[in-house]
């Protein structure tokens, strides 16, 4: 591939970032914005996590770098860095995403309709995560949560909001939700997410939602369970219902598991309040596990906007556990995020937010590479990153 062509190519990915509003002094102002930020993105990719090292990956990589920024004033110093990451905007990066979202297709956006159809609705995870190692003692800060929105098809996160506290999720959901288009989605949300207020918002904007019930509506969760261990005997007889079974043939971990996810149309004499508006279906998962000397049976059970179709309220459960097995995992396991020890505030969300969009870049990848091996390839080769680049801006 010529160098021009590859150059131009390279440059699509960052057109994101020209709209960043620079937070620095205009008064002798060396570094674009545009090239520090790219340069950010580029060093955690393949490694860095915080100003000093990034700082360091941009020496190590200055001809590469040289090739597509053209920096006019020499390689940014840590110090650059990290008044750039410390005052940025963390909402800019949202609007970043939505114009990276653009340039990658309208089959990012809204899955194209060849992967979905009236009965395969997109889906979209929201859960939140603790940087645990973002306490700050010495402001009395406890550690930052984020809640995000993950799109379990493509592999990306679609918007990020900051609370201070796990049990601040129930505000940060409604947040989340306003820089996110819902039309046409299955929203998947933890017990936090019971709430009326989120279940109408979603519902009226075009969305759908699936949710899991747990002791914060206790009447709910009460009088859904108790149906539910009666109908269970009966098999369900007299209501619209479908039933699904999954079993593995193989043992993990020296257990055998099965699942059957069972959902059923709302009965018209069941005590719903008035206020749940948009719910037509409950469902129930009942999870068993059988090891050598123990067999347990767990249930856990949702409330849900969607009518009786076992095929996605199946498939929304077990795509809203990718958020967890896929994002939050690889986060702390491939980019270490839970020991990292950022404790400016605004640098964390900020480097929280190059992190998920350097694991979206890499969840491109067509390769059978795991995310870990492509990020570590992206280090040692500067050809493996060019292709990454390349395919994740086009």
């Amino acid at each position: 591939m010529p160098a021009s062509k590859k150059n131009s190519e390279l440059s699509e990915l960052f057109i994101a970032f020209e709209e960043l509003e620079d937070p620095r002094s205009s008064i002798n102002r060396l570094h674009p914005l545009m090239s520090v930020v790219s340069i950010a993105v580029l060093a955690v990719l393949c490694g860095a996590d915080g100003p000093t090292s990034i700082r360091g990956w941009a020496v190590a990589r200055q001809q590469f770098l040289e090739r597509f920024l053209e920096p006019p004033n020499g390689l940014p110093s840590r110090d650059v860095f990290r008044r750039v990451l410390c005052g940025l905007q963390p909402a800019a990066f949202q609007r970043c995403f939505n114009a990276w979202i653009e340039v990658m297709g309208a089959a990012i956006a809204a899955q194209s309709t060849t992967e979905d159809s009236e009965s395969e609705k997109r889906h979209l995870a929201i859960d939140g995560k603790t940087l645990k190692g973002s306490r700050n003692n010495s402001k009395a800060l406890g550690p930052l949560h984020l809640v995000s929105v993950w799109m379990s098809a493509k592999g990306i996160t679609l918007a990020q909001v900051p609370t201070d506290a796990k049990s601040n999720e129930i505000t940060a959901i409604p947040q989340v939700l306003e820089l996110i288009d819902v039309r046409g989605a299955v929203i998947t949300i933890d017990a936090m997410g019971a709430q009326v207020g989120i279940v109408k918002a979603i519902t009226e904007r075009g969305g759908d939602v699936v949710v899991c019930l747990k002791g914060n509506q206790g009447n709910l969760h009460k009088a859904v369970s108790e149906f539910v261990e009666k109908q269970l005997d009966n098999d369900f007889e007299g209501l619209v219902h479908e039933t699904l079974h999954e079993s593995s043939n193989k043992k993990r971990h020296g257990r055998q598991e099965s699942r059957t996810y069972i959902q059923f149309e709302i009965p018209e004499d069941f005590p719903l309040e008035e206020k749940w508006v948009g719910l037509k279906s409950f469902g129930v998962v009942v999870r068993e596990t059988s090891s050598a000397d123990k067999h347990t049976v767990e249930r856990s059970f949702y409330i849900s906007s969607l009518p009786v179709g076992i095929a996605q309220f199946s498939k929304s459960i077990r795509s809203h556990w990718g958020i967890e097995n896929t994002c939050h995992w690889s986060l702390d396991v491939t980019w270490r995020e839970d020991s990292l020890r950022t404790m400016e505030r605004r640098m964390a969300e900020n480097l929280a937010w190059i992190r998920r969009f350097s694991l979206s870049l890499l969840k491109q990848i067509p390769d059978k590479h795991s995310v870990a091996m492509r990020r570590r390839m992206c280090g040692w080769s500067e050809e493996y990153l060019t292709q990454v680049l390349i395919k994740s801006g086009t």
